[in-house]
């Protein structure tokens, strides 16, 4: 009698157990990290409760909590907790927890904190992967035909590659027709995507940190006439862990994050965005508030590389498709803003395009050049060539296949060196070219 009721009671516990593991719609994702927390996001199926638990390395058996929290409908199942008993420096495995039962993966789940090297030594290495363009295939709402989205394992490689922190360029999801007029369409779409089987180990042990795109704000080239940016910006909030949003308090997602001695400047270019097409007004795509902002901004970094994030391309000679040269006088307000305040150390990062290539602009000898990346497509559709008419583009480095960039800073404080490698969806190399942070300064004047 004893045996049967000890069975009975484990097959009881086990039960549980796997209805805890099944409550888990996507995640356990890795937000921002500082010196004193980090963030950690899961979706569940229905209202659970939720918390995380976590612990050094070093000490396994000291143990810390967040606070618990339990899931809602109206935001979607989503719970984001804050990891605040964390020190400078040290590596954390965390493990979640769904109404009290520990939710189990075979990969690692992990995250860190940031060093604290200022004063003490030289800033760290730092190691991050850049993408953009993710399609996730549902056939019921998609075009008719061969699906858009495809080799998904990409995502695998990248995890393998063991980045710090990934930097999703734009186009992170594709809303569809079902989805952009209803905040539920917004919910059904980003946990889609997010739901993807390949993204989890991604995911639940590399930091993340995004801007958006037209096809994660809104339909095809949307702009700030869209009437559900609200709630675009409301969904791409919840579903991303940026340490901040709308920093000029405008209603967009303009941001800004520190990794070590790098700076990451996270911009807008879709929620005060003039309509590709309309000629009747000041045509902007960032807006003069949130470029002012920026210009502050990057005065006041000391950063050597100072990453500029947004969603189209930045540096082109010619105006073509959604690229920052069809909003010309905005284009040229921002650059001479950058070459009268003696910004130092820009690179520009962004996506869009379907293909990936790095540019390079250098208006005269007295000024030094800036790079631009884009970086593009992780998953949708890839092509070619359209850059043809871009002679500001490194030939060599145009690639129309699925990729990504593996960034790489490097060396000591004042001779960092910023290495740039774009591989295949299996890790293949397929260029790299490195930038020293002493060719992005101004030349001093003789005296």
């Amino acid at each position: 009698m004893v045996k049967t009721i000890f069975f009975v009671a484990i097959l009881f516990m086990n039960s549980l157990t796997i209805i805890a593991q099944d409550l888990v719609q996507s995640g356990p994702m890795v937000g921002y990290s500082s010196m004193k927390e980090a963030l950690l996001w899961v979706q569940t199926k229905k209202a659970a409760e939720v918390h995380f638990e976590y612990f050094n390395k070093e000490e396994p058996k000291k143990r810390f909590k967040t606070e618990k929290y339990t899931t809602e409908k109206k935001f979607g199942f989503v719970a984001k907790l804050i990891a605040n008993e964390i020190q400078p420096g040290k590596k954390y495995t965390y493990e979640v927890f769904v109404n009290g039962r520990r939710i189990k993966r075979d990969y690692p789940m992990e995250f860190q904190a940031q060093t604290l090297w200022q004063w003490r030594t030289d800033p760290p290495e730092v190691n991050f992967a850049v993408g953009s363009c993710n399609y996730v295939n549902e056939k019921e709402v998609d075009r008719p035909g061969k699906p858009y989205g495809s080799e998904h394992e990409i995502f695998t490689t990248i995890h393998r590659k063991k980045p710090d922190f990934m930097l999703w360029l734009g186009d992170n999801t594709y809303l569809r027709e079902v989805d952009w007029d209803s905040r539920t369409g917004f919910l059904h779409r980003y946990t889609h995507t997010r739901s993807l089987p390949e993204l989890q180990p991604l995911l639940a042990s590399t930091h993340h940190y995004a801007i958006w795109d037209d096809h994660d704000f809104g339909p095809n080239n949307a702009d700030g006439s869209f009437p559900m940016k609200k709630t675009a910006s409301e969904i791409f909030k919840l579903f991303w862990g940026n340490p901040n949003y709308d920093v000029i308090d405008k209603g967009g997602i303009t941001g800004y994050f520190q990794w070590a001695d790098l700076d990451f400047f996270l911009l807008d270019n879709r929620y005060y965005r003039t309509a590709n097409n309309n000629q009747t007004e000041e045509r902007q795509m960032l807006g003069k508030e949130q470029i002012d902002w920026l210009i502050n901004a990057l005065t006041f970094s000391r950063a050597p590389f100072k990453f500029i994030a947004v969603g189209g391309q930045f540096i082109s000679s010619e105006a073509m498709y959604e690229n920052h040269a069809i909003y010309q006088n905005e284009r040229t307000y921002l650059i001479q803003k950058i070459r009268e305040a003696k910004i130092e150390g820009v690179i520009f990062l962004d996506g869009d395009r379907h293909h990936t290539a790095l540019s390079k602009m250098q208006e005269s000898n007295r000024v030094y050049p800036i790079y631009d990346l884009t970086c593009s497509s992780l998953t949708a559709g890839a092509h070619a060539n359209k850059e043809e008419l871009n002679v500001y583009k490194l030939q060599e480095t145009l690639v129309g296949q699925h990729n990504f960039g593996m960034l790489k800073v490097s060396g000591p404080r004042k001779e960092r060196v910023l290495s740039i490698q774009i591989l295949d969806k299996d890790g293949k190399e397929l260029w790299i070219k490195q930038i020293q942070a002493k060719d992005l300064k101004y030349k001093s004047k003789r005296r």
